[in-house]
């Protein structure tokens, strides 16, 4: 018995920020994004212009989540015995990256500057899952306020396996302490958590969830997930200058918008913490139920 009450107390304490998924009622509200009360967030990466002046007077607007690696390091060593060609698009590629590098770098200290929030991407290649998140960690710096994200974009042999994606997490974790949350669409997710206990750590991972519809009540509860931490709900797929779901002061058409689930105090507590969520709906109903002094919402 003193066990059993000992994990419960674990699990209060480590998966705390289940709490704004589990509490929050948003996903079943029709267009979320015009309720004024719910914080917006940006994502962009390197090739979306932004006129910062103009964004940062959307109030709306609580942070920003940037690309910072994609896959594995270019390699630089431009060797003179190569042709001109291949000495040309080596030095384009570095060229590429150390442009890319700062423009992150800048980004982050004019966001922080503002106040807002931040976090960082990571676009997951197929291999070499620790040496990818080996590469996200130098890349982004992150430290300890700043939201980490697997970026899996689909099941396809374009991008890494689930079961890389459970190392790529793991060491992650072993690094920074932390877990990073998950984006990807409706189609991945529903695959997690129809096998969440083949992948224990993506199913509970907080989701930024990708879907451009207005309405994504029927989705949630899936699997370990009874909402979304963040909804990509705009981006050049159904943004146009004549027609957007909601237009960022600033940008063009192609800039990712998301709302959160939470409002903003709620929000600034979860963001960086880097917790899994409950495994199970049992467990859910366990945190719900039992006495705890932790009550961030």
């Amino acid at each position: 018995m003193k066990k059993r009450f000992r994990n419960i107390a674990g699990i209060i304490v480590i998966l705390a920020s289940s709490c704004l998924i589990a509490q929050s009622s948003h996903a079943g509200q029709s267009k979320p994004w015009r309720d004024p009360g719910l914080p917006l967030i940006v994502d962009a990466y390197e090739l979306n212009t932004i006129d910062w002046q103009k964004l940062l007077g959307d109030k709306r607007i609580a942070g920003f989540i940037h690309k910072a690696s994609d896959g594995l390091p270019e390699t630089f060593a431009c060797s003179e015995k190569e042709d001109s060609d291949a000495i040309a698009l080596c030095r384009t590629k570095w060229r590429k990256y150390a442009v890319s590098k700062e423009l992150y770098q800048t980004r982050r200290l004019v966001a922080r500057g503002a106040g807002l929030l931040w976090g960082a991407y990571h676009l997951a290649r197929p291999g070499n899952p620790i040496e990818q998140a080996n590469h996200f960690i130098d890349y982004a710096e992150p430290d300890g306020s700043d939201l980490m994200v697997l970026d899996l974009e689909d099941l396809d042999e374009k991008f890494m396996s689930l079961e890389d994606a459970e190392i790529f997490v793991r060491h992650i974790k072993s690094r920074t302490g932390r877990y990073p949350i998950l984006y990807t669409n409706h189609s991945v997710a529903r695959y997690i958590a129809a096998n969440r206990r083949r992948y224990e750590l993506l199913s509970r991972l907080p989701i930024w969830y990708a879907r451009y519809r207005p309405d994504v009540s029927a989705v949630f509860p899936i699997g370990s997930w009874s909402n979304y931490f963040l909804w990509q709900f705009s981006s050049a797929t159904n943004c146009s200058k004549k027609k957007c779901p909601y237009r960022i002061p600033g940008t063009l058409t192609d800039i990712d918008v998301n709302v959160a689930s939470v409002g903003l105090d709620g929000l600034k507590r979860v963001w960086g913490q880097g917790a899994l969520l409950p495994s199970d709906a049992a467990e859910l109903d366990l945190i719900a139920g039992a006495p705890t002094a932790y009550q961030p919402f």
